[in-house]
């Protein structure tokens, strides 16, 4: 650990306070010892502490009186109830004061280092919400799927309506396209086609030109469009 954390160990027997000591002082801990409520109470209102063990039967004061009085006024400290009565009701009143939970004796040094481990995690943790960085990533890609979903719904009467339009030319197209491979088989065909051909492209060359100028904004602003599609897709990524 890299700062020292003060643990508080309220109980009448000394035994339980030296055992705290031995186990986790060690480990990063300070383990001060009080040996009755009134004690506790006067300590923690001394000094800071990072976690408070209480047993409940002690003269005077009981652990969850202790509890009680220390969530009160303090009620970011966690406090852990160490106890050989584990009645329902003393659990209860315990749980409902806030206690971060229950140590049952006799104890053990996995006990005690496992207990102190645990109260010490920020129980928030687990439901910590999702962090502004990542909400602020999806949000490109959520805008860049909305502006596609709305330019496909545009689009689609105008795709539909160019399929429709052009179906007819491409069928009358392919008809022509056969029936002229089958007519240049014969020379005189294949000379009048070449003639017909030249002045068919001279022809229809002014409309090629009108066709290329009234579609050449579309187009650009296609590539725009497809251009700025994916940089967003990217920033979402």
């Amino acid at each position: 650990m890299d700062a020292i954390r003060k643990v508080l160990v309220v109980d009448d027997d000394p035994v339980v306070g030296k055992s705290f000591a031995r186990v986790l002082s060690g480990k990063g801990y300070a383990v001060i010892t009080a040996e009755n409520g009134d004690e506790a109470l006067n300590k923690l209102h001394a000094e800071n502490y990072d976690l408070v063990f209480t047993d409940i039967k002690m003269p005077g004061m009981t652990g969850l009186e202790v509890a009680e009085r220390v969530k009160a006024s303090q009620p970011w400290l966690p406090v852990v109830i160490i106890t050989g009565y584990g009645t329902e009701a003393n659990e209860a009143r315990a749980r409902a004061a806030g206690v971060a939970g229950f140590l049952h004796k006799p104890l053990s040094p996995e006990m005690i280092e496992g207990s102190t481990r645990e109260a010490l995690v920020p129980k928030a943790v687990a439901a910590a919400p999702a962090l502004p960085e990542a909400a602020e990533a999806a949000a490109p890609a959520t805008a860049a799927t909305f502006t596609k979903n709305v330019a496909l719904f545009i689009a689609a009467p105008f795709v539909g309506l160019a399929y429709l339009i052009a179906f007819p030319f491409i069928g009358v197209g392919m008809l022509a396209w056969m029936g002229g491979k089958a007519l240049m088989k014969y020379g005189a065909v294949r000379k009048t086609a070449g003639v017909l051909k030249t002045i068919g492209l001279f022809a229809a060359a002014p409309f090629i030109g009108l066709v290329y100028a009234v579609a050449l904004p579309f187009v650009g602003l296609a590539m725009l469009a497809w251009i700025g599609g994916r940089a967003l897709f990217k920033l979402g990524r």
